[in-house]
């Protein structure tokens, strides 16, 4: 094993591209469409990456679960000169498919634009090193291209995530960019403008706080799809019980995976307070204030893996759901507790001899 290997096997998250690199690999050798400039892959290539299928003897393992028609509506997007902005709420896997898209489009999907409060237009477009810029001036060399300006240069996909957490003067950025396809840099008297291949693809949240609304000018700008809640209750299991098998191998935890009654518990509980009704629509709940997401849902089974794996004997209790479950529901808001504790009363006691274990432990949390 050499030194590099020894690394990426130290990492914490890999990316999508060195993840996935024999799948990317092979779906590359046996990609027998047309390539568009810049791709490293055909459009249809990209689609069995991320629904999943085979290349060649190689399984490819789906990314993204769920209607297809709107992975191949991304993926066409990408293809023209518009760029990309996948909406919807938390926990849908905008973040996801759009790190993977770009692995597989372009296979480097590190340049990201983290959209927060506190970002700057500087670092939508350059900024300096300004140690050389007081020494020597506005140079070539003292500037400091954003992850969007070196996509443009190099003719690949950037990110920009949670783009709706910037102000809208920073937002408003990148309406030239996506326009023009060129950044000014008047210091320097230059133009950057974007190779064959370049595109963005930008992700925003609907439901939290802090959300900027994005002007119509920029809106105008991409191509937007909306990607929804999974729809059914299986289809939420499946993408569960995926995610958490891969994130529990990546951290090696010592504890045995959730069996389909705790994963199918959690699903339900976990629609149930989102949609506001019981599954058999006979009772009508309310809500939690903080946002109850498959991402939610996925994050609680994994930390009672945590739990399981380093205070008990590895085996997935009703008190290590219970635990998570606390954690994901009742945020900072009183208002939460209240909720919680009336559909442990409520809706969980009447569920029978098998929710016995996990009412009980839910309910002593909440006491």
């Amino acid at each position: 094993m050499n030194a590099q290997t020894e690394n990426l096997q130290d990492m914490i998250r890999l990316p999508a591209e060195q993840l996935y690199k024999e799948e990317i690999e092979a779906l590359i050798k046996t990609d027998q469409g047309k390539v568009p400039a810049g791709w490293q892959m055909s459009p249809k290539a990209v689609l069995t990456f991320i629904t999943g299928g085979k290349a060649g003897d190689t399984v490819i393992t789906p990314k993204y679960i769920g209607n297809k028609r709107i992975v191949e509506m991304a993926i066409a997007t990408l293809v023209t000169d518009r760029a990309l902005l996948l909406i919807g709420e938390p926990g849908t896997a905008k973040s996801w498919l759009s790190e993977n898209l770009t692995a597989a489009i372009y296979g480097n999907s590190g340049l990201v634009v983290q959209g927060t409060a506190g970002t700057s237009e500087e670092q939508v477009r350059y900024s300096w090193n300004y140690a050389m810029l007081l020494a020597d001036g506005p140079t070539p060399e003292a500037m400091v291209p954003s992850p969007i300006m070196r996509a443009m240069e190099a003719g690949g996909v950037a990110r920009f995530e949670e783009i709706s957490r910037c102000a809208s003067e920073v937002q408003d950025a990148l309406i030239s960019i996506l326009s023009e396809k060129t950044i000014t840099v008047p210091e320097l008297g230059k133009e950057c403008s974007a190779r064959k291949g370049f595109s963005i693809i930008a992700t925003a949240n609907t439901r939290d706080r802090g959300v900027n609304e994005m002007s119509a000018a920029l809106k105008r700008r991409f191509n937007i799809i909306v990607l929804p809640t999974p729809s059914d209750m299986e289809t939420e299991v499946e993408i569960v019980k995926k995610r958490v098998a891969e994130i529990a191998g990546a951290y090696d935890l010592e504890a045995a995976a959730p069996a389909d009654e705790a994963l199918r518990k959690v699903v339900t509980i976990f629609r149930e307070l989102r949609s506001g009704m019981t599954i058999d629509k006979k009772e009508k709940l309310k809500s939690p204030a903080g946002v109850i997401s498959t991402a939610e849902a996925i994050s609680l089974l994994t930390n009672s893996m945590a739990l399981a794996a380093s205070f008990g004997d590895g085996t997935l209790s009703d008190e290590d759901l219970a635990a998570g479950l606390q954690g994901a529901i009742v945020k900072d808001d009183v208002k939460d507790k209240l909720v919680w504790k009336e559909y442990i009363d409520n809706v969980m006691k009447k569920r029978g001899a098998e929710w016995r274990g996990l009412y009980n432990a839910c309910k002593e949390m909440n006491e």
